[in-house]
């Protein structure tokens, strides 16, 4: 398993080769920065951070807690944005953003999965994927067989009326992946997804991601934990805003 600094990038449907000429990065960072003004001194959370992320790649960032990667993977998300710097999605420039847009971004193009499930208690699985659609417009016949597939992605489709309190904490994360992947988003970023895991289900939830990227999907997982991150094709060290190499990280 390489440990460089990833270049990830690839199309909509199925496995492509990362990187050719003629695609845009799906992610591209430019000497993004965040800074937080906190009393007299301002605080630097990222410090012209620079990355490309292709289509098809499945990497994990990893780095203590005050390093930056949480700040990294809300930008990613489009939940802030950067102070200065550009963050290009699939080409298009999402840093300029109003909230409207950013909103349907996030909505249409990135899934997210948490270490909080977030599943609706009175809801049965399958009404639990739905909801990015229903946000979306889509009619509830359709909702539902999409949802259906969504399921059938993550191996659950037999538990799709089940309702959260009847799942275990690795059923319900399989339910937070497939609402995730209901909209066929361009990346799926998971954010400590086997935080509130055991040891069984965590590795029950890093074989389905390793099964969705096999499929074409493009990952980037943020985790604290070493042996998480191991899971992923490429590493990615955080610390003090930035990326660092191997070396720099064992020193």
């Amino acid at each position: 398993m390489s440990e460089d600094i990833a270049s990830l990038d690839g199309s909509a449907a199925g496995p492509r080769t990362p990187g050719t000429a003629l695609e845009h990065p799906l992610v591209e960072f430019q000497n993004v920065w965040k800074t937080y003004i906190t009393g007299a001194d301002p605080v630097y959370a990222l410090r012209g951070v620079s990355i490309k992320v292709h289509r098809g790649e499945y990497i994990s960032i990893v780095g203590p807690s005050g390093s930056g990667k949480s700040t990294f993977m809300h930008i990613l998300g489009c939940l802030d944005v950067p102070t200065s710097g550009q963050y290009f999605l699939a080409g298009t420039d999402v840093s300029q953003m109003d909230e409207e847009q950013l909103a349907q971004v996030r909505n249409k193009r990135i899934g997210f999965v948490f270490q909080q499930f977030h599943l609706l208690p009175r809801l049965n699985a399958w009404r639990n994927v739905e909801l990015p659609l229903i946000y979306a417009g889509v009619n509830r016949h359709q909702r539902k067989l999409l949802a259906m597939q969504a399921l059938e992605q993550v191996g659950l489709t037999n538990r799709a009326l089940h309702h959260p309190n009847q799942l275990s904490g690795g059923q319900q994360q399989r339910v937070a992946v497939a609402r995730a992947l209901v909209t066929e988003p361009d990346l799926l970023l998971a954010d400590e997804p086997t935080g509130n895991l055991d040891s069984r289900s965590s590795a029950d939830v890093l074989g389905m991601l390793d099964a969705l990227h096999k499929t074409g999907r493009t990952i980037i997982l943020i985790t604290h934990e070493h042996d998480v991150a191991e899971a992923a094709e490429r590493i990615m060290r955080f610390r003090d805003g930035r990326f660092v190499t191997p070396e720099e990280a064992a020193a």
